[in-house]
């Protein structure tokens, strides 16, 4: 029999329970509210009182309602037919919702237990299985969706019969397992997982590092970031952060894509939800939204379903991955959930760290973050979960403690500058602030230099170096004037602009310029690089811009062209033609002067001999 107790006290979404049993932290329980159950998680214990976080709103409640707890903890159901939904933060398919707003207490069903998928065994009668091994397929839109031992499962287990080919609803008996005591346990197509613990249906070995493509020059050719890997998004309000998250979700090297709209306004997320089934996929060529399931919960929805929204998430990922497929998590915004955890800390009354943000802050995003990665399956598969979330700091302070606690887990940091997005250049990400520690990798270094050219990863600091160097210029060209310093100054400052406007600017709205391969951005890179290492003479100080534009132009006119085209391999004519016109070569220079040096040094030798 379930627990039960009565609420002895209510601050907010915060409510105390006095119990009548035992009770487990992150246990799921009811509050009845006349007709309504109300959905609550236990976030503290402390005796006979448990703390309980609701997922509603507690308007109405009182001293002494009943609570009866579940015996579990918060759980998601997993099976065929979550792509293509839009749920909340507890998995309720909100197209089933009836009304405008949400009804307190209402539940749904995320899966469709009436459809039928056409199942094919891929384990057969006798087998030996373990938790994650897969059972069978079925076509989930166009994605094969495989039907794992359930993750439960401890040990190993015999199969002792597994349907043929076939129709079957979820819910319908697949197969029959037989475990070590010969008890038999039969499965369907849906199992169920708590989300606060990590998927572990993989084997713990030592990964390979290959590059995360996303599409997105200045982090990829800059800033890459490894499949599996994490990164974050800092940017202030109208920086483009929907933007970036659209183009990640379009041409990043993933099978699927997850995402977690934690706490957004809902305008924001209503976008999410009206633009994204309208987005083409370049992959497939079919809508993007059939690779895509959406876990969303707006600004004004109770605290408590932001923190359900991540995990829920976050566990929709693993459950794809243990496919063997390839998953983005795209979360916006971990700001939100971290005022949510606030929140509740401070109605708990704990001690408070930094801006009132709960002391463990750091440990609680190092935690979520770390259930991301490149994983081998039971089977030798691999599978991967490459995370990238976004923190919107308030007034775009990025010393906050959400960003810095951010900052020691995920291993990527992209930047979004206000000074960059009021210029129109986008992506907003600021090169020089942003990094990726992924560079420090020997393995990453060498992928980089044997998969994609010998020397990426000297070009890649050679620009950055420019970068810094024409951020400095530019500074000093400001305070001084262009008449005020030496034209050298000019010609780095638009060396620094050919790098900005050809490799860190892009065109999210262009077909071409949208997505860059790896081979391109190699290309345009070692092209780019070159030109800003040769050496440049002009006579006045205006001249410098002009010729930089033009060149700029064509290499803009490359970027717009498809890769090798003609319209490509013409502009590039164009290019070196121009480059011409400017260019000094000074080791010509040199060697004549070495030239005119020797008879010099000759005479002098004679002289000496003629002296002694």
């Amino acid at each position: 029999m379930n627990t039960k107790g009565k609420i002895t006290g209510i601050i907010a979404n915060l409510v105390i329970v006095e119990t009548e049993g035992r009770v487990a932290q992150n246990e799921i329980c009811y509050i009845k509210h006349g007709q309504e159950r109300l959905m609550s998680e236990v976030i503290k214990i402390l005796g006979k009182k448990a703390y309980i976080q609701v997922f509603e709103s507690t308007r109405g409640l009182k001293v002494g309602t009943e609570v009866e707890f579940a015996g579990h903890m918060l759980e998601v159901a997993l099976g065929p037919g979550i792509l293509s939904k839009n749920f909340d933060g507890l998995q309720n398919d909100l197209n089933k919702m009836e009304g405008i707003f949400l009804k307190r207490g209402e539940y749904t069903n995320p899966l469709d237990l009436e459809n039928e998928y056409e199942f094919k065994p891929l384990a057969k009668k006798g087998d030996t299985a373990q938790a994650g091994d897969w059972l069978g397929e079925v076509t989930e839109n166009w994605i094969p969706h495989k039907i794992m031992v359930p993750f439960k499962f401890n040990g190993q287990y015999k199969v002792k019969s597994i349907e043929k080919k076939g129709k079957f609803k979820i819910e319908d008996t697949i197969a029959v397992f037989t475990d070590a005591d010969g008890k038999d346990h039969k499965v369907s197509m849906i199992q169920k997982w708590p989300v606060k613990l990590p998927v572990k249906a993989y084997k713990n070995k030592p990964r390979p590092f290959k590059i995360f493509e996303t599409g997105i020059r200045v982090i990829d050719t800059l800033n890459p970031m490894a499949e599996g890997g994490t990164g974050f998004i800092p940017g202030p309000f109208g920086s483009g952060k929907t933007v970036l998250q659209h183009n990640l979700s379009k041409n990043a090297e993933a099978d699927l894509v997850v995402i977690a709209a934690c706490g957004e306004r809902a305008n924001e997320v209503v976008e999410i939800f009206t633009e994204f089934p309208e987005l083409d996929d370049p992959r497939s060529g079919r809508k993007l939204m059939e690779r895509t399931t959406i876990i969303a919960n707006t600004s004004n929805m109770p605290v408590a379903a932001r923190e359900a929204s991540v995990y829920t998430a976050m566990t929709i990922a693993e459950y794809y991955r243990a496919m063997g497929l390839r998953v983005i998590l795209l979360a916006d915004s971990t700001s939100r959930w971290a005022q949510a955890l606030r929140e509740m800390s401070n109605r708990m009354e704990e001690l408070p760290g930094p801006d009132g943000y709960p002391m463990d802050l750091p440990a609680i995003i190092s935690n979520f973050y770390s259930r991301a990665g490149f994983v081998y399956l039971n089977n030798g598969k691999t599978g991967s979960i490459t995370f990238i979330g976004t923190v919107s700091p308030a007034g775009g302070n990025l010393k906050e403690p959400v960003t810095e606690s951010t900052k020691k887990a995920a291993r990527c940091f992209y930047a979004l500058s206000q000074q960059r997005a009021d210029s129109k250049r986008y992506p907003a990400i600021d090169s020089i602030e942003s990094y990726s520690k992924y560079l420090e990798y020997p393995e990453i270094v060498e992928y980089l230099n044997e998969n994609i050219d010998s020397k990426w990863t000297d070009n890649v600091h050679f620009a950055k170096d420019t970068l810094l160097r024409g951020k400095e210029t530019f500074e000093q060209i400001n305070i001084l004037g262009d008449d005020g310093v030496p034209i050298d100054y000019h010609i780095i400052h638009w060396k620094a602009e050919l790098i900005d406007f050809v490799i860190l600017q892009q065109d999210a709205f262009d077909k071409t310029d949208a997505s860059s391969s790896f081979e391109r951005q190699s290309h345009m890179l070692k092209k780019v690089v070159d030109t800003c290492k040769m050496d440049f003479e002009f006579d006045e100080f205006e001249e410098v811009s002009a010729y930089f534009k033009k060149v700029i132009n064509l290499y803009k006119q490359m970027n717009y062209s498809e890769f090798k085209s003609d319209d490509f391999v013409k502009f590039e004519k164009a290019v070196e033609k121009t480059l011409k016109e400017r260019r000094v070569d000074k080791t010509e220079d040199k060697e004549t002067f070495d030239e005119e040096k020797k008879p010099e040094t000759k005479k002098s030798e004679e002289q000496k001999e003629e002296q002694k």
